[in-house]
């Protein structure tokens, strides 16, 4: 996977779980304090200087009182359509060791 690729997909869920829980209209220390955390670590997950585990990520989205399962689907339907967008507008690279269309031997 492309770095390009993750970042556009870990953008995405970064944004989803901030948008989660300003729907819930709840700050950062709000969600800190259901969580036993600090209002930092809302923020360095937010903006992706730390990330979840699987439990953690769990406990997040149940703390802003959503289904996990739900909230999984939801992520895996928008980055497959990310995904799927750019696959469909990346324009392809023309290797300069092609020959015809084929790659001279020895060429990766």
């Amino acid at each position: 996977m492309s770095k390009s690729l993750y970042s556009r997909h870990n953008e995405a869920f970064l944004k989803k779980l901030k948008g989660l829980r300003e729907s819930r209209q709840l700050r950062q220390s709000d969600l800190g304090d259901l969580l036993g955390r600090s209002q930092g670590w809302v923020s360095y997950v937010e903006s992706g200087a730390t990330t979840l585990n699987v439990i953690e990520l769990r406990e997040w989205i149940e703390a802003l009182d959503y289904n996990f399962m739900e909230f999984l689907q939801e992520l895996d339907d928008e980055l497959r359509w990310l995904s799927s967008v750019r696959l469909r507008t990346r324009p392809r690279k023309k290797s300069s060791a092609t020959v015809n269309g084929r790659r001279a031997p020895g060429e990766k």
